[in-house]
């Protein structure tokens, strides 16, 4: 069972944190009923199909888009992605550059990542042919990187997390748990600071 469980109706977003400060961001995106769509593990490495290419893509684009973002560590699994990413200043741009209402800022976060997945969403579903389906779990999971300690263990997690897939809670066949996860684990007990978009 995955570490984290869906709730529709309690929003998990840490309150009155502005999300459109500067700051870094671990974010955790899953697939729909965590289904197996971008690729494979295969000795520790992680092989992207098509679609996996096409999140990759799509993540590093963002900030073609959003120009005061910075993205860091970044890695395609199966039936999830994690990243991080860096507000790197308080200039907040909607998706077309025109600036959002001072009530909408602290959403950035938020739509920064429902770009990515619509954007994502959109081109594998032409590919398959499915317009409309679903290829994302309703919302998002982040933790907000509060110093370099924190930030250095997470970007090892995001790096490892191929070569540690028979540990991962995404993993319906994993075969225990490893230290990195009892540490994810407890990482995400403090639920003022594991958030959650409101729904799409």
């Amino acid at each position: 069972m995955a570490i984290w469980k869906r709730k529709r109706k309690n929003s998990l977003r840490l309150a009155g944190y502005n999300y459109s400060q500067p700051g870094g961001y671990f974010i955790t995106v899953c697939t729909e009923d965590r289904e197996h769509l971008f690729g494979e593990v295969c000795d520790g490495k992680m092989i992207e199909n098509q679609y996996g290419q096409i999140i990759r893509e799509c993540w590093k684009g963002l900030p073609n888009h959003y120009p005061n973002v910075e993205l860091d560590e970044f890695v395609v699994m199966p039936n999830h992605i994690h990243g991080i990413v860096f507000v790197v200043n308080d200039l907040v741009g909607a998706i077309h550059e025109s600036p959002l209402p001072r009530d909408r800022r602290k959403m950035l976060l938020s739509k920064i990542v429902g770009r990515f997945k619509m954007s994502a969403a959109k081109q594998i579903n032409i590919l398959r042919h499915t317009p409309g389906l679903s290829v994302w779990q309703r919302g998002f999971y982040d933790h907000i990187i509060r110093d370099e300690r924190s930030l250095s263990r997470i970007r090892e997690y995001i790096t490892t997390n191929p070569e540690r897939w028979k540990y991962d809670h995404e993993n319906n066949a994993r075969i225990a748990e490893d230290e990195f996860d009892r540490w994810l684990s407890s990482f995400l007990k403090d639920r003022s600071i594991v958030k959650k978009e409101k729904p799409e």
